[in-house]
């Protein structure tokens, strides 16, 4: 039979409770860099190959990728694709011809989008994870610390 000391530890050992404040930010952060970066449709096998090939915490990168969301894509797409255009010094591009949807008319006009989309989503993903980390840390360390402090007054 399995007991409640048991299920603690294995629920400790999944959720990296033990961790460091700092491998639980660079967890997070790490799931930052992969909600900005322009591999749509990869970021849930990027996060589950992080969690295997570096250890990380699986919950703090996936909380880390959900920022990229149904609600915040639409503006992660327009930033991404507006620094890229910045950085390249661009000029605009038309505007999408909705009367011609066949593939090839598709592929011509997403072609000049490419370039500015890689270039401004790697940059996002690398701000994004600068800012993330210290931030992860400091609420971390801050939480840690505020939770130890009050077990410490808990009478035994």
């Amino acid at each position: 039979m399995v007991s409640i000391t048991q299920i603690r530890s294995r629920l400790n050992q999944i959720l990296h409770l033990h961790e460091s404040p700092h491998r639980t930010a660079l967890a997070f952060s790490v799931g930052v860099f992969i909600a900005f970066s322009p591999s749509y449709g990869f970021h849930t096998i990027q996060v589950l190959f992080c969690t295997w090939a570096f250890r990380l915490n699986f919950l703090a990168l996936m909380a880390g990728a959900f920022i990229n969301n149904p609600w915040t894509i639409v503006p992660i797409l327009g930033a991404t694709i507006w620094i890229g255009f910045q950085v390249l010094d661009m000029p605009h591009i038309a505007p999408f011809d909705w009367s011609d949807l066949t593939v090839s008319s598709l592929y011509h006009q997403i072609l000049p989008y490419l370039l500015p989309f890689l270039i401004g989503g790697m940059i996002l993903s690398v701000i994004g994870m600068l800012i993330a980390y210290p931030v992860a840390y400091w609420l971390i360390s801050r939480y840690r610390g505020q939770r130890s402090s009050v077990e410490e007054r808990l009478p035994t």
